[in-house]
């Protein structure tokens, strides 16, 4: 009998040193009770507890988790009404406040994020709502943080999942995005035709001064050319001229003379009979030796005249 009362005695102690003993996973926390009052938070690894006193009332896991946001309706500042929801990220940072501030953190912590997420979406109009997602989110979490601060548990982010607004405003809102479309390709098309429009013009332009450059240049090449071919012309005129006058002064020059002003008086006849039907003819037109001396007569008067007026513009040559 003492051998038995001796084995069960060693069997319950056992049992009540396994049941004492109790390893704490990683980023987890236990919160421990004495009789029912809050004793400690058992960290992570081997912990011993009295099994008669002492209890693991809570566990909770230090990790950010998600929850998400049942949807629910919100009426924008202009009176649409809106089908939202939503997603929390949260992370307890205080085990005995998420233990003992409220019966439920997280069904707490997701009802007050509808009720601020309502509240957040009356302060704003239909387009800011999709403008501003970040700016919502922020303040519901800032709003969030601020209420439960008490509860042990902290608010990493909110994301809005869906924003569905009615079926006749989400009609509305294709509509004008059709508009804006269609609009901003107008715009498109009428830019791209002005540009056309300025490209042509420019190039006409240009067009214009290359064609006035290019005629100008043409012009002055012409005149330059033309001048120096009078230049030439002329030189040649006055060399001949020379060539003349000192063929003149040799022995037989005068003779020559004749003979050329013959035949040039000749053919000068000549020329008229081929080129015209009527002719008028000196009454003389058989003395040809006539008509040479009288060209020859004023060549004379000519020369003359020349040397006479030669004498009088100089003052030496005058008689005294």
């Amino acid at each position: 009998m003492g051998l038995f009362l001796f084995f069960a005695l060693g069997l319950i102690g056992l049992i009540m040193l396994f049941k004492g003993i109790k390893i704490v996973p990683e980023q987890q926390a236990w919160v421990v009770e004495r009789f029912g009052s809050y004793t400690a938070v058992l960290e992570p690894g081997l912990n011993i507890l009295n099994p008669i006193t002492q209890k693991v009332a809570y566990k909770h896991s230090l990790k950010e988790f998600a929850h998400e946001v049942q949807e629910q309706p919100a009426i924008t500042r202009d009176n649409v009404t809106m089908m939202m929801d939503g997603v929390l990220y949260l992370r307890i940072i205080d085990p005995k406040q998420a233990s003992y501030g409220v019966s439920n953190p997280i069904y707490a912590i997701s009802q007050l994020a509808q009720t601020l997420m309502r509240s957040e979406i009356g302060k704003l109009s239909l387009d800011q709502c999709f403008e501003e997602r970040e700016q919502l989110n922020a303040n519901i979490v800032t709003s969030l943080n601020q209420a439960s601060q008490t509860w042990g548990i902290q608010c990493m982010r909110y994301e809005i999942k869906n924003i569905t607004p009615p079926s006749s405003v989400l009609k509305a809102m294709e509509l004008q995005v059709a508009a804006e479309r269609q609009k901003r390709a107008e715009i498109l098309q009428s830019e791209g035709l002005r540009q056309s429009k300025i490209n042509m013009a420019e190039g006409a332009k240009q067009e214009v001064v290359l064609n006035s450059e290019a005629a100008l240049t043409d012009q002055v090449n012409r005149a330059r050319g033309e001048a120096e071919a009078i230049i030439a012309v002329s030189e040649a005129t006055a060399k001949g001229i020379e060539l003349i006058a000192a063929a003149i002064t040799r022995p037989g020059g005068e003779d020559a003379i004749s003979l050329r002003v013959a035949e040039q008086y000749v053919g000068a006849f000549e020329k008229l009979a081929k080129n015209s039907t009527t002719m008028l003819l000196p009454a003389n037109a058989n003395d040809t030796g006539g008509m040479v001396a009288q060209a020859m007569s004023v060549f004379e008067t000519i020369k003359q005249s020349r040397g006479q007026s030669k004498d009088a513009a100089n003052p030496w040559n005058k008689p005294k």
